[in-house]
This record gives C-alpha cells, structure tokens and sequence, in this order.
C-alpha cells in the first residue's frame, strides 16, 4: 500500500531489513576513520604548539598561542567522537515491525514534498549523513527537535511541525 498523499510519489523500495545492521557498520567504520585522522592532525597540532621553533619572537607573535588553541580544540574533538564511538559500538538497536512506534534505534523513512529521506534515531552523532546502498541517512539524535517529533509516530503519521509524512519504520 502505498501512503503517499495524491500527487506525491515514493521514490525509494522498502529498506531491506538487514539494512540497519550494515548501516551501522557503516557508520562506525567511518567514524573510526574519521577518528584515526581526527588524532593525527591532533598530534600535528600538539607537536606545533610545543616545537622549539613556534616560540614567540615578539610580544606580537601569537603563533604558539595560536597553535596550542588548535591542538586543545582537536584533543576535544578527539574525546567527543572517542565517546560517540564508544557509544555507537554498544549501541544494538531493535528491530521493529511496520506495525510498531517510532522508538529510539528505530531507522525511519519520511515523505517530505517529493523528497524520501531516511533517519536513524541514535545515541550520538547526530547530524551525522551517510550512505550505504544508493540511501542517504541522516543520524538524529536526542537533543533534535526531529528526533523527538518522530518519537511515539507510526506509519502513515504526518508530522505537525513539518507536514512530513512517515512511510516505513525499520
């Protein structure tokens, strides 16, 4: 059954249900990669800012203020998705029947105008956009407005705030 509104196409086939378990994967894949380059430029940054050279020559020279700034920035960075790793790894998401209620870890297809777009309500990462498998899926997670829009919604619920349409829950 299709639930698009009259004039309005589904452009996307059902997701298969071992999507999500790729899906994952995928992510914490590239959020390891992004870490292991996220350290390195930390470790960069953290070498300027304590190399002999950086040193200020006048009262003037903000290099080595500058670069420790830098290096700080990036070893926070490194915490933040060292944690959001963590999470992501422990992280086992249910599976859900067409069914059921939009509930943290569920993967969600919403009908926005023309548009199909895929969300997966998760512990962290949120903004974070992949794509496996031809699908774009942004990451949501609790502190987004469209996250908590989304929670208790089923299929065929048009969200208030947005006028999007839910079209399948995985």
């Amino acid at each position: 059954m299709d639930l698009a509104p009259a004039g309005k196409t589904r452009k996307a086939s059902p997701i298969p249900m071992s999507f999500k378990a790729e899906l994952l994967d995928h992510i914490r894949d590239q959020l390891e990669q992004q870490l292991n380059r996220l350290a390195q430029a930390a470790r960069d940054a953290h070498a300027a800012a304590t190399d002999p050279d950086a040193k200020a020559e006048s009262k003037y020279d903000t290099r080595s203020l500058e670069a420790s700034y830098l290096a700080s920035g990036q070893a926070r960075q490194v915490e933040e998705m060292t944690e959001a790793l963590r999470l992501l790894k422990s992280f086992e998401p249910p599976d859900f029947e067409a069914s059921d209620t939009v509930e943290p870890g569920a993967l969600v297809e919403i009908l926005d105008d023309d548009e199909t777009q895929h969300f997966l309500l998760a512990p962290a990462s949120g903004g974070l956009e992949v794509v496996l498998d031809g699908r774009e899926v942004t990451l949501l997670t609790p502190s987004s407005r469209l996250y908590q829009s989304l929670l208790g919604a089923s299929v065929g619920t048009t969200l208030p705030e947005t006028g999007q349409l839910v079209t399948e829950i995985e």
